[in-house]
Formats: C-alpha cells, sequence, structure tokens
C-alpha cells in the first residue's frame, strides 16, 4: 500500500502546478521545488556549529578542511563536464563559496567577524540565484524545450542548442549551434538517418547545410510530406525561342522552385560552361529526363546537338530525332562522332579568338560583322555511353571534357552506373555537374554526387528505381543549397516532344561551317552523309503562334555585301532624323485579290533554294551570297537567319565553296559537287 501511495505522490512532487485541498497545502507544493537550495543554505549554517565546537583553533582541522575546500570543487568542476557551460561554472562557484565560509566558521566560529553577515547574505543570493535559474528553464506550456534537447542529446548532439527557425506548410527549419570545439557539421551529418527516424520521416526528407562562415553553425531542414509524388507535366518551353543561354527547365523541386541547367558559361556570374554526368539505374526514369532536357533545348535558336544512343537506338532518341543535327545510333557512327568533336574543339577555338570571344556567347551565334555566318553552340549527348565506353576507351571523354568548355561545347554522358570500371576518375572529374536519379546502393551514389551533398543527406539510393524521375542535380548556377534536395523531372509525353520538334523547325540553328568542315575533313562521309530526319507533316499543323511569323521577331543583320546602287554600303537610318523631300510620288493599286501567300514547310523551303541556286548558275553567276537568295525570300517567306543558315548547309553539301570575300560563296557546279 505504501509503495501504491509514494507512486501517487510522485508526479504531484516533480509538478508545482499540481495540488489538491486549501490554500496552505497549494502554497507547499508552489514552493516545494524552490526549497532545496534554502535547505542546503541552512544545513551548512547549522553544521557548522558543531564543527566550530569541535575543529575551533585546530590547525590540522584548518589544512584538513581547506583540502577538502578544493577537492569538493574541483571534483564539482569536473562532474560538469557534461552539462553547460554556465551551469558547470554556477555550480563550482556555489561549491566553492559554502565550503569556504564553512571552513572559516568551523574554525573561528560561525558569528565570527563578518562570518555571520557573509552567511545571511551570501548563502541567501546563492540559493536565489539557483531559484532563478529553475524558474527561467521550467516551461509552463509543456517543456517542448527540453524535450528537443533530449530528443538531439538522443542522436548524439547533446549540448547542441535550436537558436532559430521556421515553419512553412511543408517544410521546418531550424538552426543549430554547436558546442564549439566538441561538434562540427560532420557530426550532423552521421546522425540524419537517426534523427529521420526520430521525426518518422524518409530518410532523405531530413538534411542538413553547414554554415559557410561558421563551423559550429549549421541549419537542419526537415520536408515531412513528399510532394513530388503526385508529378509534374511539362508546363511547355521555358525561352521559346530564345537562347541556349537562358535556363533549360527540367523539372521541379519540393517546394516547386524551377530545376535548371545551364549550358553555355557566363562570365558575369563566374559560372563556366556545363559538361553534365548523368546516371541511374534501370527504371529510374533517366531516358525520361534525357528526353525533358532535349525537348527543352530544340526549342532555343543558337544551339544544335549530336546525340548518341548505340544501346536504344531510336527508342529513347526516336521522337527527338528530326530536331537533332546528328543522332548516331549504331556503334560505328557513334565512333565518328567522337572523333569528329576532337577535330571540331580546337576549329570552334580558333572561330571564336578570331573573332574576340574569350568563350561562347549568344553573340556568337549571330552573322558577323563581317558577314560571316554565326556559330551555334553545340551540345554532344552520349546517352548509355557506358557501351560506347566499353567498346573504345574508359579515356574516350576525358580529352574532350577537359578541352570543349573553351570552345562553345557541352559534353552529357549519360549511364547507370559511373564506376571505376565503366569510366575513368579523369573523365568522371572533367564533367563537373551530375544528374542523378535513382541508384541500387550508397556507394554508387558516391559515384556521381560530391562529399558535400551526400554529407547534407542526398540520398539517391533510398529511391532505388521506385520513384521514376525523382533526382538530385548538382550542376553549375545551381545553389548549394539545393545540391541536396529533391527535385523530378517534368513528366514529358511523346505528342508534346513532336509538337516541340515541328513547331519550332524554323527557329532552330543548322550546323555552321566552321563545325562541320572540321567534322568533315574528320571523317569525312560519316559527317557529309549522316542520316537526317524530315520533319513530320502533322495534319491541320498551323506553323505556330504569330510571334514565330513576324519577321520582326527574328534577328535581321545586314551583309556587308548588301550595297545600293550608289554601292555605298546600307548605314544605320537614324528614326530621328527629319524625313528628305519628296523626289517621286507613286500610286499604289489596288491590293492583290486572293488568299495570302502560302508559308512552305521545312522541306519545300530548302528545294526552294535549291531552284534558286540552279537559276544562279544557269545565268551564269560564279558567286553568291545570303543577301541574292534574300531577294527571293517571297518564294519561301523565310528569315534572313534562316537563309543564311541554308547556305552553310550548301557549303558543307559542296555546292558553294568559301572564298576570301566574306559573306560571298562560290558556286561548285552540280556534277563537281556530286562526284
Amino acid at each position: 500500500m505504501s509503495g501504491t501511495n509514494h507512486a501517487a505522490a510522485q508526479p504531484l512532487q516533480l509538478d508545482p502546478n499540481a495540488h489538491s485541498g486549501g490554500v496552505g497545502e497549494y502554497l507547499l507544493h508552489r514552493a516545494k521545488p524552490y526549497l532545496p537550495p534554502w535547505l542546503l543554505a541552512g544545513g551548512v549554517g547549522i553544521l557548522s556549529l558543531p564543527a566550530h565546537l569541535a575543529w575551533g583553533g585546530s590547525a590540522a582541522a584548518s589544512a584538513g578542511l581547506t583540502l577538502a575546500s578544493v577537492g569538493l570543487t574541483a571534483a564539482t568542476w569536473w562532474a560538469g563536464k557534461p552539462t553547460t557551460q554556465q551551469r558547470r561554472l554556477h555550480s563550482a562557484i556555489t561549491v566553492a563559496a559554502g565550503t569556504g565560509w564553512f571552513t572559516a566558521a568551523a574554525l573561528a566560529g560561525p558569528a565570527a567577524g563578518p562570518l555571520g553577515s557573509l552567511y545571511f547574505i551570501g548563502g541567501s543570493a546563492l540559493a536565489a540565484t539557483w531559484n532563478v535559474r529553475q524558474l527561467l528553464r521550467v516551461n509552463p506550456e509543456g517543456g517542448a524545450g527540453s524535450a528537443d534537447k533530449g530528443l538531439l542529446e538522443k542522436v548524439g548532439l547533446a549540448k547542441t542548442m535550436v537558436t532559430g527557425g521556421s515553419v512553412a506548410p511543408n517544410k521546418a527549419t531550424f538552426d543549430l549551434q554547436l558546442p564549439p570545439g566538441e561538434l562540427t557539421p560532420d557530426d550532423v551529418a552521421k546522425a540524419l538517418p537517426r534523427l529521420a527516424g526520430a521525426f518518422k520521416v524518409a530518410k532523405n526528407a531530413v538534411r542538413m547545410t553547414p554554415d559557410a562562415d561558421d563551423s559550429s553553425r549549421a541549419t537542419l531542414t526537415v520536408v515531412p510530406n513528399d510532394l513530388l509524388k503526385a508529378g509534374a507535366p511539362h508546363p511547355g518551353p521555358s525561352h521559346p525561342g530564345g537562347s541556349i543561354a537562358d535556363p533549360v527547365v527540367v523539372g521541379i523541386y519540393e517546394d516547386g522552385t524551377p530545376m535548371v541547367l545551364f549550358f553555355p558559361g557566363d562570365p558575369e556570374e563566374g559560372r563556366n560552361a556545363m559538361h553534365l554526368l548523368g546516371m541511374g539505374m534501370t527504371g529510374s526514369g533517366k531516358s525520361e529526363g534525357c528526353i525533358t532536357a532535349l525537348s527543352e533545348v530544340i526549342t532555343r535558336r543558337d544551339v544544335i546537338v549530336w546525340a548518341s544512343d548505340p544501346a536504344k537506338a531510336e527508342q529513347t532518341l526516336g521522337p527527338l530525332l528530326p530536331a537533332i543535327d546528328w543522332a548516331a545510333l549504331d556503334m560505328t557512327s557513334t565512333k565518328a562522332m567522337v572523333e569528329a568533336l576532337k577535330a571540331v574543339i580546337p576549329a570552334r577555338t580558333s572561330w571564336l579568338a578570331k573573332y574576340g570571344y574569350k568563350q561562347w556567347e549568344p553573340a556568337c551565334a549571330e552573322v558577323q560583322a563581317d558577314g560571316s555566318p554565326g556559330m551555334p553552340y553545340l551540345i554532344a549527348w552520349f546517352e548509355e555511353a557506358a557501351k560506347t565506353i566499353r567498346e573504345t576507351d574508359d579515356d574516350v571523354f576525358t580529352g574532350i571534357a577537359q578541352e570543349a568548355r573553351s570552345a562553345g561545347l557541352s559534353l552529357v554522358v549519360s549511364l547507370q552506373r559511373a564506376s571505376g570500371s565503366q569510366m575513368s576518375t579523369d573523365t568522371r572529374a572533367s564533367l563537373g555537374s551530375s544528374w542523378v536519379f535513382g541508384l541500387r546502393d550508397e556507394r554508387d551514389a558516391g559515384f556521381a554526387l560530391p562529399d558535400e551533398a551526400l554529407d547534407a543527406g542526398a540520398a539517391p539510393h533510398a529511391w532505388k528505381d521506385k520513384k521514376p524521375g525523382y533526382s538530385y542535380l548538382v550542376a553549375n548556377g545551381v545553389p548549394e543549397t539545393f545540391w541536396a534536395t529533391p527535385g523530378r523531372a517534368f513528366l514529358t509525353p511523346a505528342d508534346y516532344t513532336a509538337w516541340a520538334v515541328t513547331e519550332f523547325a524554323d527557329v532552330r540553328a543548322v550546323c555552321d561551317p566552321v563545325t562541320g568542315n572540321a567534322a568533315a575533313r574528320a571523317i569525312g562521309g560519316a559527317f557529309l552523309q549522316r542520316t537526317r530526319y524530315p520533319i513530320p507533316d502533322q495534319p491541320g499543323h498551323q506553323d505556330g503562334p504569330d510571334e514565330w511569323d513576324d519577321e520582326d521577331e527574328q534577328p535581321l543583320y545586314l551583309d556587308p555585301d548588301q550595297d545600293d546602287e550608289d554601292g555605298d554600303d546600307v548605314g544605320w537610318i537614324d528614326p530621328q532624323a527629319e524625313l528628305p523631300p519628296v523626289q517621286t510620288i507613286v500610286r499604289l493599286g489596288a491590293p492583290p485579290q486572293g488568299p495570302p501567300a502560302r508559308k512552305l514547310n521545312q522541306h519545300e523551303a530548302r528545294q526552294a533554294m535549291t531552284e534558286i541556286l540552279a537559276e544562279f548558275e544557269s545565268e551564269g553567276r560564279t558567286d553568291v551570297g545570303p543577301a541574292d537568295f534574300m531577294e527571293h525570300c517571297d518564294r519561301f517567306n523565310r528569315s534572313r537567319q534562316w537563309v543564311s543558315g541554308q547556305v552553310a548547309d550548301m557549303v558543307l553539301l559542296g555546292r558553294l565553296r568559301e572564298t576570301d570575300r566574306a559573306g560571298r560563296y562560290e558556286i561548285v557546279p552540280q556534277d563537281h559537287a556530286a562526284a
């Protein structure tokens, strides 16, 4: 019975708010938690009386009591090591003051000199400091603070304090102050799995970001619900008709932030051109991520794509083939593409140096000041690259990756497992950026993700192939705070890709003469006779929104050989200048009858260019330029940029040959070109 009564009374002793009975009992229960310091002070005063009677004036007792006082103070300091610094210091000072007074009182008497006053004033003050400390520690709302401390202690982060935090609808962020010199953010990283278990969330739902300026601070992020589970349909082109220098949006992060790739470099942002390692096990959605990224790339005006997939051939790249400048779908053409890239890099670098560019920028794709065609950005995407590496050399991409950034070229190598047996460490180090989908185990994650991302909580092996499209992106231009944040690639249906292929056919760039000539010299017919896939005809297809038909939306350039009748160069017209006096009055006739001229499709427009060149040849001309074709632009209703690209194609096909005059090309007779 007594045991039962004791157990029932225990909560009453611990909880100062619990009481029953009258006012006196209530006051007793409220005061009970604060009595121990006062009882201890009173006990010291009472014990000093018999101590003085026994040891008063004794030299031996003086030495013993002094040593005991020092020893007890030292023991208190040592025993307080696991506690906070403030509590340890407070305890040591209290013991030192109490034992010092007791020693003096035992030898000289409690009332001798100032000892009595010190007892009543000092003892009361020390007892009150412990009461104040206890008052500040009590949490009348339920002790949540102590619960947090207990949780951190359980996971091995004792003495870590939560100094701040914020709570969003599906994210909680906590600022952690670690005990300086005892714990570091690495210790927090090791505790993340235990924290995930304590919070009852997935392993990669708890992440840590170290403070860049203070190694004793870190930020803990907890995301309780998976908002990526439903996926995200493709929202459409992020920058239709824009530059490849604009962000390429490929998905969303768990907080709705766009997941983006940056291919060209940007010196103002301090960003280099990107080489990308794509990695993910079978079923992780890696190939679908490739389609998503390339479906966005082909909507840009100043980039061409060379793509290889000798393993799956058309299975992955099939819908994209008409928009790809060169598709290598077997091992022979893939090897040829690798050799062509090695030759293309120095040629493109020389062209950039010739025109004063330190690296590729959007202006490179425009017609240059001397009338030469521009040079679009080049993305070389090697899907299922393990087969290419296996049948060539594990260092096959190393030289390209090390040299291509300054040539306006991005290399993408995508495979299931970038282990040392699949890819050389030199190649892996040269790629720099990584897009990692679900993996089989933690060891595989170490092949693609940096230690900073793994320590912060990135765990692609937690998904395996159960969550296709889930991925981590560690790339140029992506803030480090997003390296360990899960994202998901857009769901890109085949009909969207087919629409993008057709809709932006008139916008996309063609292979420039510099790149094409270098490739042709290196591998000959393997490049010149590469398979080109026609744009599919779609019933009821229109050429797109008004902005794509409006010639004003396309960049127009003046060729240096486009002179007026007096031989003067066509210059800039000042819109503020006064109009010249009227010299001639021209009476306009009635508007033409009938429907407006139909805009030719891609194939018909190219055929019209071929026919115009044949007309020039039959007239006895020996050289032509883009301006000559533009005089007949009504036949195919295309922009000057498109015409310049077609002229560049004719150079690659051997129908035109470059001359010493900028913007002028020699006509090669049809029979010689065929030979």
